[in-house]
């Protein structure tokens, strides 16, 4: 296989055009089938995007000829099935986050995945972006010290107007969503990446803006982790005003933080930028076609950053299918992953429902 072209199917007609079908294509595949749930949206951006089968049926899809892999990138209520019949019929998968509804249904993805044999990754194309993966270089080589404190900040508007169109899943917590699934999901996987498991956390989810919502627009987090350090995961989308954002991590000897692809080393001998290796020098933004800014969760990839590390990721996922070596630097998300960034999930939700501090799942 090490000389095979390989092709993929697409399932979801949102962020899996706007990201996954680009970055796919970039890193080599050939994307040979997209799944919508909508026939007519679905054959317009095939269309769109010179992709010769549009279907509502991912049986269909599975059975089109030359696809070896899927990208799933459908809400997380949906992922279940979708992964589960992906694999059962031999095909590799890239799943996004939020991994699943509860780690439980995760680990059923999980345990189907390594029956069947396949490739499986998670959509956690950040371990790939600059700042975050040099950051985790790093905490990883000493210069920081034993890390004792983190702290992950993101304020935004971008949820703020009472009109803002959402995905259902969004909205909903019984479909897994709100601001916890759609962002800290990222959050989570990079403190794991970087500082290690969690042990513990203890939580609150609010609704910041004027919503007729059941799930949050906000996230308060304070965490411990195995290692010892502890630290604070806070966002809203909710919140008017100019965008904060802050990733800082205090250790025994230094302290490191990111300003957007810049990040800087502070210790006894003083303050440093530090230098970007050649794997990790930042590419402009690719932003995707602005016609298809519709809601207010398009506009959230509106720039275009993630296209990059994205294809990165699917370049990493390729070279994994077709048995090369991949770098270890950065290590991709696994399925296995998704189970354990599931498990906090689980805990922040119990934690934020029952007021208490809650264990994250050995």
């Amino acid at each position: 296989m090490a000389d095979q072209a390989l092709g993929a199917a697409v399932v979801g007609t949102g962020f899996g055009c706007l990201t996954h079908v680009r970055a796919l294509r970039a890193a080599g595949f050939t994307v040979g089938a997209l799944v919508g749930r909508d026939p007519d949206k679905t054959d317009k951006r095939a269309r769109k995007f010179e992709i010769p089968l549009a279907t509502t049926s991912l049986t269909e899809a599975l059975a089109a000829p030359g696809i070896d892999a899927v990208a799933v990138a459908t809400p997380p209520l949906t992922h279940a099935p979708i992964a589960l019949e992906a694999v059962a019929a031999g095909k590799h998968v890239i799943c996004e986050k939020p991994f699943a509804r509860d780690a439980a249904e995760a680990r059923t993805m999980l345990d189907a995945a390594e029956q069947a044999g396949v490739v499986h990754f998670l959509g956690t194309e950040f371990r790939w972006a600059t700042a975050q993966e040099l950051t985790r270089r790093i905490v990883a080589d000493g210069a920081i010290g034993e890390p004792r404190m983190a702290t992950y900040l993101l304020h935004m508007p971008l949820l703020a107007d009472p009109a803002a169109e959402v995905p259902d899943w969004w909205s909903d917590a019984a479909q897994g969503g709100g601001w916890l699934g759609a962002y800290a999901s990222h959050v989570v996987d990079q403190v794991r990446s970087t500082l290690g498991e969690f042990e513990g956390v203890s939580a609150s989810l609010p609704l910041v803006a004027d919503h007729d919502w059941t799930a949050e627009d906000s996230y308060t987090v304070h965490f411990r982790l195995r290692s010892g350090a502890q630290g604070i995961m806070q966002a809203s989308a909710g919140d008017w005003g100019p965008p904060a954002v802050l990733m800082r991590i205090a250790g025994t000897k230094g302290t490191t933080w990111a300003e957007g692809d810049a990040v800087y080393l502070a210790t006894a001998r003083g303050t440093e930028q530090v230098s970007v290796p050649a794997d990790l020098v930042p590419v402009p933004p690719d932003p995707p076609p602005g016609d298809l800014m519709v809601t207010a969760y398009d506009l959230l990839h509106a720039s275009g950053i993630d296209l990059e590390p994205y294809t990165r990721l699917a370049a990493t996922f390729r070279d994994r299918i077709l048995g090369r070596d991949i770098p270890k630097d950065p290590p991709p998300a696994t399925f296995a992953d998704g189970v354990a960034g599931m498990e906090v999930l689980d805990a922040i939700r119990r934690s934020a429902a029952e007021r208490q501090w809650v264990p994250v799942s050995p």
